[in-house]
């Protein structure tokens, strides 16, 4: 079951990068730093009634995007290698790296999306 979610996320993943003329880890450090946190900060803000979360991300991102507007495919790589060795990480106790990819980077945010749900019904 592990391997069938992870093998689906990553098709998905690599399906839009090219039809975005994007590489996977683009693709990747968008979905995962990009678009599932900036989704989160709307929820918050909405629960909230502010918009400080969203555009705080949205600063960020901008400073971001501004830093690496030359080099923004090495930057993507560079935080992709990160997060493999962060996921890696937790082989310690007994993982692998599609166990922990599934775990943190889908399991993880349903359980987040859940309690925001949760928060705004």
């Amino acid at each position: 079951m592990t391997r069938s979610i992870f093998s689906w996320v990553a098709e998905s993943l690599l399906l839009i990068g090219k039809k975005t003329g994007l590489t996977y880890n683009e693709v990747n450090v968008i979905v995962y730093y990009l678009i599932i946190p900036l989704s989160w900060t709307i929820m918050l803000d909405c629960w909230l009634h502010t918009f400080y979360f969203t555009a705080a991300l949205i600063l960020i991102w901008v400073g971001i995007l501004l830093a690496t507007r030359n080099i923004f495919r090495e930057w993507c790589d560079w935080v992709f290698k990160d997060s493999v060795d962060f996921l890696n990480w937790f082989n310690r106790w007994g993982g692998n790296y599609e166990l922990n990819s599934v775990i943190i980077c889908v399991v993880l945010p349903l359980i987040v999306y859940g309690f925001l749900i949760y928060l705004l019904i």
